[in-house]
């Protein structure tokens, strides 16, 4: 387990560079295996050196890329797979460990939850807002790239694009059905753009 001040969503690519003595033993010992480790949020403290409070649902990342740098460290490339929940964790002995379970969505909240489609369009429409605002002001920004069709693929890969902060991305994360995941997107988007336009970014 890899506890981060980020978090990781399933489809995103997460560039890590392992230094600690703990994670570079990890590593060795993840390439050796399958290439898979588990990311989760800390709650409280920081990411060197342990002690730290942990979320409990984080998302499994798998190794694409990996280079051994001189210092004896890891420039990785990773990317985010399935959600998990810890179940328990172990001792951080000789690195962070836990009894993990996939988490997946709940479809009998989706059913009763309406038309994730429909959910799609309006986080889409959202984030195209936002990105819109922030070109504005800055015409460097680009156009967000597409997502997935599929809805819920497409709630992740908004939720890697949108601005916020790690608490929201927390909970978009831990939402388990996809309408629900969609609508706290378009809520949390929506509420940035209210921002933006009050600050001047726009009509």
């Amino acid at each position: 387990m890899f506890p981060l001040g980020t978090v990781l969503f399933p489809y995103a690519v997460l560039p890590l560079h392992v230094f600690e003595p703990r994670y570079r033993l990890m590593t060795g010992q993840v390439m050796r295996g399958d290439r898979e480790f588990g990311v989760v949020l800390i709650e409280r403290g920081s990411e060197v050196g342990g002690g730290d409070t942990r979320f409990h649902v984080g998302t499994i990342a798998r190794i694409v890329h990996a280079q051994q740098l001189p210092t004896g460290g890891y420039a990785l490339a990773t990317v985010g797979l399935r959600r998990i929940r810890v179940e328990r964790w172990l001792p951080d002995d000789p690195f962070p460990r836990a009894v993990v379970a996939y988490l997946e969505d709940d479809p009998g909240r989706e059913a009763a939850d309406g038309d994730a489609l429909a959910a799609r369009e309006r986080a889409v429409g959202a984030l195209e807002d936002v990105f819109a605002l922030h070109r504005r002001a800055d015409a460097r920004v680009p156009e967000p790239p597409p997502v997935a069709p599929e809805a819920a693929r497409a709630s992740f890969e908004i939720a890697a694009l949108a601005p916020i902060g790690p608490l929201d991305a927390q909970r978009v994360l831990e939402t388990v059905h996809v309408s629900g995941r969609l609508a706290l997107l378009a809520e949390l988007l929506e509420e940035h753009a209210r921002v933006l336009r009050a600050g001047g970014a726009g009509p």
